[in-house]
């Protein structure tokens, strides 16, 4: 078979290798120390595919507030609905900031990076027919961040966006789904752990569910943020707030989710669509993504704007893509009766935010978080959208950096230097 994995068993006196670190040998997923003191060696090559690299290169995250570094990694192997993608590139996102300044728990050291494209290398043994037709070695794939088991009491109702593997797992202990990462570092072979994919590397692996094939017609790069960004934008528009055509919407933040909701908002036939942010050359770009107002909200209260601009009714819909106790209140106090107001902006572990109780009873305030879209359904149908146009990549990705420039990224992206969303171009 074209995707069948040919393996051959080497056996060597350990005497007779001594280039090699001891600590390799305890990486199971390379070599088995017999009984006698030999080691089998298992070297695998995918048949059409040009074999494998022993090693690749990923960014690590040690610790908080701390540069990452890029380490080399031994190849990390598929299990059994997973595969194997060479990364092509990795998209720049706030969440993954969050996580490196501890600002969200998470287990480290990390590899982060969770808005992906790339080519499938690899099936892991004992995945299903259906799977390997729908994604044959070769195939133009992106990965959304939310990974679904398919088989949770969730997933199994269409709420991939709520898997209970996802979040027991990968955002509790920074693994995939049997308890294990797959990243396993060159010198020592000590486990490093996944951000979903782990997908600032040059491969990741990646559970099947997550992913969807990439046309040829699309560019790996820009394609990216579909895994992320714009996915969040679409859960946050489709799902949670539920856009019509003739609904007013409010954006509070036009970072790199912000801007994409407002570039699904305009798909979705909204009229007014209001960006608010607290930099003039970020509410000029939104202008370029669908906005018909925007508001400085460094100059002018927000509210008081967002109101008159409506009429003194408030808008339809309001999203706060900041994660701040301040936006979350100017979020709530922009909707209409009957409103609704979506959030989706990470905050720092422990934040809270206030809102009216006697407005949000009376006037039937809804108030609703959303995550991000449902990998399964909503991924084809965000990759149709920029396939035809309707979601502009080439406006929505503003800049670009190399694999080596991934510290650089996110030093950028801290200090508010990117506008839009940025992708690391890994080749």
């Amino acid at each position: 078979m074209a995707s069948a994995i040919v393996r051959r068993n080497i056996t060597h006196n350990l005497k007779k290798l001594p280039f090699l670190s001891s600590s390799l040998f305890n990486n199971k997923h390379l070599f088995n120390v017999e009984p006698s003191g030999s080691v089998s060696f298992h070297s695998e090559t995918v048949a059409g595919g040009g074999g494998l690299p022993s090693y690749m290169r990923g960014a690590v995250y040690w610790e908080p507030n701390k540069p990452l570094t890029i380490e080399e990694f031994h190849i990390p192997r598929p299990k059994a609905g997973e595969l194997l993608i060479k990364t092509k590139a990795c998209g720049v996102c706030h969440s993954d900031l969050h996580v490196m300044k501890a600002e969200i728990p998470f287990a480290t050291p990390c590899v982060v990076g969770h808005e992906i494209t790339g080519e499938v290398i690899e099936h892991g043994q004992n995945t299903d027919s259906k799977t390997i037709e729908r994604l044959p070695v070769g195939s133009r794939v992106v990965g959304a961040f939310i990974m679904p088991c398919g088989n949770c009491s969730y997933c199994s109702k269409g709420h991939d966006d709520l898997c209970e593997a996802f979040f027991a797992y990968n955002r509790a202990k920074g693994t995939l789904y049997d308890g294990e990462t797959r990243l396993f570092l060159r010198s020592s072979g000590k486990p490093v752990f996944m951000y979903s994919m782990g997908g600032l590397a040059e491969y990741c692996v990646v559970p099947a569910n997550a992913l969807a094939v990439l046309p040829s017609s699309m560019p790996y790069t820009e394609s990216a943020i579909l895994g992320c960004a714009v996915f969040t934008a679409y859960g946050a528009m489709a799902h949670a707030a539920e856009v019509r055509p003739g609904d007013s919407v409010a954006v509070i933040g036009t970072g790199g989710v912000g801007s994409s909701c407002l570039q699904i908002a305009r798909a979705f036939g909204a009229s007014d669509i209001i960006a608010v942010d607290v930099q003039d050359n970020k509410l000029e770009k939104a202008k370029t993504l669908g906005a018909t107002h925007t508001i400085n909200s460094a100059k002018e209260d927000p509210i008081e704007k967002i109101l008159e601009i409506t009429g003194g009714k408030g808008v339809d819909v309001a999203v706060e893509a900041l994660g701040l106790p301040l936006t979350f209140a100017q979020c709530t106090q922009s909707v209409k009766d009957g409103g609704k107001a979506v959030m989706i902006g990470l905050a720092k572990a422990g934040s809270l935010g206030e809102i009216d109780i006697n407005r949000l009873v009376r006037r039937k305030i809804k108030v609703i978080g959303s995550y991000g879209g449902r990998a399964r359904q909503d991924l084809p149908k965000l990759i149709r959208l920029a396939e035809t146009g309707i979601f502009d990549l080439g406006h929505a990705v503003s800049r670009k950096y190399t694999f080596e420039e991934s510290g650089k990224a996110f030093q950028d992206l801290n200090e508010g230097k990117i506008v839009g969303r940025a992708v690391i171009e890994i080749v």
